[in-house]
């Protein structure tokens, strides 16, 4: 049967701005290849752009120009690539333990002519004292008292969170109390991005580290 993919929305110029030509072109990539090379699952092409593409560029606004910005377990380049394709006057560090999604990342990356990323593979904890970035991302790894130790060690003095969330972010919150303080985060807020430009709205999880 045909893979059924979703048409390109018409906000998706807006969001990407003068990118979205080198957007269009990852999404046509991980529209054919994704599902086979076990990117997303069978029902994603379908709404790609909606679920997955835009949910992550909406975040772009939010980054610093001329930050570096990890990404912690990048998968199939959402948010990481994504935003390093929006914005590539910020510099990311893509942070990805399995071996074939490294390689499809590497290879998105010379393929779209990307000079502002990187891709290490591996476990966040595994780089804890090799660098500092000034934010860092993350989408659908894992809990928040769990996500924290392993994100916040990366971050600079003053750096910043940027986590997208799902519905029960607050709860996740309300079980990270003691982690929170532990790891000195603090000015910790949850803004729904994409308001009145997307049907599924990205709820992000902003917070600094001291």
């Amino acid at each position: 049967m045909k893979q059924v993919v979703e048409p390109e929305p018409a906000v998706a110029a807006e969001i990407a701005g003068p990118r979205i030509d080198v957007l269009r072109s990852f999404a046509a990539d991980l529209a054919e290849r994704g599902e086979p090379l076990g990117l997303i699952g069978p029902l994603e092409p379908a709404r790609l752009w909606t679920r997955h593409l835009l949910n992550s560029a909406v975040l772009a606004p939010l980054l610093t120009a001329g930050a570096r910005v990890a990404d912690i377990g990048t998968g199939g380049g959402m948010p990481g690539l994504v935003l390093a394709i929006v914005r590539p006057d910020v510099r990311f560090v893509l942070i990805e333990p399995m071996e074939r999604r490294c390689a499809w990342l590497n290879e998105q990356i010379d393929r779209l002519g990307l000079d502002n990323v990187e891709v290490k593979r591996g476990r966040a904890e595994e780089f804890h004292d090799a660098f500092e970035v000034d934010q860092l991302t993350a989408r659908a790894v894992t809990a928040l008292r769990k996500l924290v130790p392993l994100a916040a060690p990366l971050l600079r003095d003053g750096g910043e969170f940027l986590l997208l969330k799902g519905e029960s972010v607050e709860q996740e919150i309300a079980a990270a109390e003691k982690v929170l303080r532990k790891y000195r985060v603090h000015d910790l807020s949850v803004q729904e991005l994409g308001v009145g430009q997307l049907d599924e709205t990205t709820r992000v999880c902003r917070a600094r580290v001291r």
